[in-house]
């Protein structure tokens, strides 16, 4: 029997998480089963369990929000995907289990490569994407400043930013990142701390910072506000120090910046589904080849899925990179 993680009640994760064995899945019409492959933890799943503001949903239910696998079973009339091909399942289908059942419409065709980095193609990679073209007309040379850049979405950026012609000025908490980070692509690495702005200047003079990327949040959105030129967008899509974004009124009347919240998933209204499944396609195969890569820090069986929760819950060098989920055959 196909083996998956219940979440019952809201709590720590050893405490309300459970794995058991349930029938095999059978799909809907429109539907598929997918045998999975790998699954990505992120902090979002952990705040689920926990019941943090904003992640309370019926319970129970399997948490995961994204993965790779291979599908088993189609429902009827079903003929866009077969039985055999590999899949990234629809967002939030909950893929901490060895099948997940969801609608075919909402899966996307996915390349051969490694599942590990394949698993974390649906949050991160289009977060990175849109942190790019959405808020600042950026062109070839332009500068841009992010904070938390070892994050996965971070290094996605500098990669891709990289790749665009873009330089990056990237802001980290640790001394031991900067040669991994200029190896992405980085063109600047500097440690975060509150003469920022003034560092900054002194490596690249009055050239002006187009774009301003927080995963942090609380006293780092300013430092982050006041290296960037006027009329430029401040785009905050993380709160890793749990503090809400402080920036001061005066700069931005001054300056003209303007703070921005981000869902990735609210960046595709402005996009066709033609167009979003492009820009997946076009992530999936720079994952598939190594071309765009992320760092992973440990990896699970699901039978071992506390341990994962464990890791994933912890910050700095504790955990430099992300948890994966992985199924047996």
């Amino acid at each position: 029997m196909p083996k998956r993680a219940i979440h019952e009640h809201y709590g720590d994760p050893r405490e309300v998480l459970r794995i058991l064995d349930v029938p095999a899945e059978q799909p809907g019409p429109g539907e598929v089963i997918i045998r999975m492959e790998a699954a990505a933890m992120h902090i979002a799943d952990l705040r689920t369990l926990s019941g943090a503001e904003g992640f309370r949903y019926p319970l129970p239910r399997t948490p995961g929000y994204e993965g790779i696998g291979r599908v088993i079973r189609v429902g009827e009339g079903v003929t866009s995907i077969r039985v055999g091909e590999r899949v990234f399942p629809a967002l939030g289908s909950g893929t901490f289990r060895e099948e997940v059942r969801c609608s075919a419409q909402g899966c996307m065709p996915a390349p051969e490569g490694d599942a590990q980095q394949l698993s974390l193609l649906t949050v991160n990679g289009p977060t990175a994407w849109v942190l790019l073209e959405d808020f600042a007309r950026l062109s070839t040379g332009d500068w841009l400043i992010q904070n938390a850049a070892n994050s996965s979405c971070g290094r996605y950026v500098v990669q891709l930013a990289k790749q665009r012609g873009l330089r990056t000025i990237n802001i980290v908490r640790r001394i031991d990142l900067f040669d991994e980070l200029k190896s992405l692509g980085a063109d600047i690495v500097l440690l975060d701390g509150p003469d920022l702005a003034k560092r900054v200047a002194a490596e690249i003079g009055s050239a002006p910072i187009r774009l301003g990327i927080d995963a942090v949040a609380g006293s780092a959105t300013q430092r982050i506000a006041e290296c960037l030129a006027a009329d430029s967008p401040l785009v905050c899509y993380g709160a890793m120090s749990g503090e809400p974004c402080n920036i001061d009124f005066y700069l931005m009347f001054r300056q003209g910046i303007v703070l921005h919240g981000i869902s990735f998933v609210r960046q595709f209204r402005h996009r066709t589904p033609a167009q979003v499944r492009q820009m997946y396609a076009e992530l999936a195969a720079q994952m598939a080849s190594g071309s765009l890569i992320a760092r992973i820090a440990g990896v699970f069986p699901l039978e071992r899925i506390h341990e994962a929760c464990d890791l994933a819950a912890r910050t700095g060098n504790e955990r430099d990179g992300k948890v994966i989920i992985t199924f047996g055959e």
